[in-house]
């Protein structure tokens, strides 16, 4: 099953028969004070540097947020997804919480993007796939409800069910075009949830087929050695069926666990993607 996702001139297609899609997470406020007080001013020129050292990375696409305190977040994320699109022609993955900041960005965005994301929840589900309709996009479908964030992998595949459904039956989203997260949560809080994450990431796909993403960085959230971790989580959730990730792609270790993820996989043919990088790393 392929999730297609295109800019103006060019597209990635995310699938089990793919190379993994490293998705981008800089470009987002949260965590980043002097990056917050830049885009208060009006200036968004640290956007270009977090578009180019992840182009520089290895990302395919890029996760593009302006959630913050006090900030129109509207109308930064449209002023940020121009900017973006200047920049690079990577796909984009259009992330916000409010409604209207992901109708502002889904109307900025010359392209098919993937809309991060939608709940299990009535309200939420109502309120966003109408715009994942209307622009054509791609979602990411997250398996929690109002009532929790389910730790059993089988309720987080009844949930996973839920979306499917509502978005196939009564919105009529293509099934390739829901990408689910299967909720990666911090070994750091409980060294019992990076196993069920990997369970429900078999769950998903034996039973539905479909792309899955998530956070990488949440799984080693609090802990020492945050890439070692990363590097070790990512080639084994490949294995169970994860077809993508919303990752530091600055970060060369979890990058390069990646690609040999891939290669041992299968999905980097005669190692071309493997040797050269590593050419173009010895070139530089």
């Amino acid at each position: 099953m392929h999730t297609v996702l295109r800019s103006p001139t060019a597209e990635v297609i995310i699938g089990d028969d793919q190379p993994f899609c490293v998705i981008g997470e800089r470009i987002n406020p949260t965590g980043r004070r002097l990056f917050q007080e830049q885009l208060r001013a009006g200036d968004l020129s640290r956007i270009e540097v977090d578009v180019a050292e992840q182009l520089a990375g290895g990302a395919m696409v890029f996760d593009v947020n302006m959630g913050m305190p006090l900030a129109d977040e509207a109308e930064l994320l449209a002023a940020a997804i121009r900017l973006v699109q200047t920049q690079s022609d990577r796909p984009l993955c259009i992330d916000s919480s409010v409604v209207e900041a992901l109708d502002a960005g889904l109307a900025a965005y010359d392209g098919k993007a993937l809309v991060n994301s939608v709940t299990a929840e009535d309200e939420r589900l109502d309120a966003i796939l109408p715009l994942v309709k209307r622009y054509g996009a791609a979602v990411i479908g997250l398996p929690n409800d109002e009532n929790e964030i389910p730790e059993d992998p089988a309720r987080r595949v009844e949930l996973t069910r839920k979306i499917i459904h509502v978005a196939t039956e009564r919105y009529g989203i293509p099934i390739e075009d829901i990408v689910i997260d299967p909720l990666a949560m911090p070994i750091g809080a409980d060294t019992s949830l990076v196993v069920k994450t990997l369970d429900t990431i078999s769950m998903i796909k034996e039973e539905f087929g479909v792309n899955m993403t998530l956070g990488a960085s949440n799984v080693s959230f609090g802990m020492p050695q945050r890439h070692a971790i990363g590097a070790a989580f990512l080639p084994m959730a490949m294995a169970r069926g994860l077809t993508s990730a919303i990752m530091d792609a600055r970060a060369s270790q979890i990058v390069d666990a990646v690609k040999a993820a891939d290669l041992l996989l299968g999905n980097d043919a005669w190692g071309a993607n493997w040797i050269s990088t590593f050419r173009a790393r010895q070139g530089a």
